[in-house]
């Protein structure tokens, strides 16, 4: 069986980097009239999806949770411009990272499972390395030193779930409506082997999208290339 990491941002105090930085766009938030909770639980980007040609676009520039018909209604009209089968949690965020940047930065930077950024050349060794289901895209940071790097932000699919054994003596359910999950993630993680992408080599996790997830080849791949800024802690699948 494939082995699979969890890839963290490396404890390096070299490196300084800090951005205050958005996406442009995103779903609202989500008001559930069934399990009562207000609620904003994605941690993935589209750096991809330009919603300019949406007539509706001002919607996706307020950060405001919406009633659940709502909430449903906007969804589907971005729909057609996310990669196929693309998980839209509420606070999905659409466009270029824009923002300000500062500091030293790693081949991999990962200050924020929300925004995941690697450097240009970085990518190309990858690309070249033959990592499979990767992409990545530019950024519109803007830096306050000289000669700063190009940074790119992944662009990572929401795929696979924990084991439910993560979370004995009893499985956490999801609203029928919002489809919520009303659990913390676990401090030890099991993946489920049957619903983990076999095309894949960096993704998130769909049950916690803040957690990435590597398969052994990509961190055999980051170690052979010497490529810093991120930690590979091994998991058990199940």
């Amino acid at each position: 069986m494939s082995r699979y990491y969890w890839i963290r941002e490396a404890r390096e105090p070299r490196q300084t980097g800090h951005l205050d930085a958005s996406h442009p766009w995103g779903l609202p938030g989500l008001s559930c009239p069934t399990c009562g909770v207000t609620w904003a639980g994605s941690a993935s980007a589209f750096p991809s999806v330009d919603l300019t040609s949406l007539p509706e676009r001002a919607a996706f520039e307020k950060a405001q949770p919406e009633p659940l018909d709502e909430f449903a209604r906007r969804r589907e009209l971005v729909r057609p411009l996310v990669p196929p089968g693309a998980q839209l949690l509420p606070g999905v965020e659409f466009g270029p990272l824009e923002g300000t940047a500062s500091g030293s930065f790693g081949q991999f930077f990962l200050q924020s499972a929300w925004m995941p950024l690697i450097r240009r050349e970085a990518w190309e060794r990858l690309q070249s390395a033959g990592l499979r289901g990767l992409r990545a895209f530019p950024t519109r940071l803007r830096f306050r030193q000289k000669n700063p790097p190009e940074l790119l932000e992944l662009e990572l699919t929401a795929q696979g779930n924990l084991h439910p054994d993560c979370f004995l003596p009893e499985f956490p359910t999801r609203c029928a409506h919002c489809d919520r999950l009303g659990a913390r993630r676990p401090e030890i993680m099991i993946l489920e082997a049957a619903s983990l992408p076999d095309q894949c080599d960096l993704f998130r996790l769909a049950d916690f999208e803040t957690t990435l997830i590597g398969t052994e080849r990509f961190m055999n791949t980051v170690r052979r290339l010497g490529l810093d800024g991120a930690e590979c802690d091994a998991l058990t699948v199940r």
